[in-house]
């Protein structure tokens, strides 16, 4: 993994862990548009500059592999 896939895997689970709190907090819900407007910029540039943008199938594959690293290197 390069190192600018490694950043796009880690913004898009940055992204889906923000979105993840927000949305199952009936007080922040109504204002997941605003909340998630940064991460979501941060995934998408990154996905941009590692050329994973439409390349879902690559991205996904590479978040299993982070999640993977960092589940056998420990907390």
């Amino acid at each position: 993994m390069t190192e600018p896939e490694r950043t796009a895997a880690k913004a898009y689970v940055r992204l889906l862990r923000t979105a993840q709190a927000v949305l199952a907090d009936p007080a922040t819900a109504p204002r997941a548009l605003a909340l998630l407007a940064g991460p979501m910029a941060e995934a998408e540039e990154s996905l941009r500059a590692a050329g994973l943008a439409g390349n879902e199938a690559r991205l996904f594959a590479l978040v299993e592999d982070l999640q993977t690293d960092t589940c056998a290197s420990g907390p």
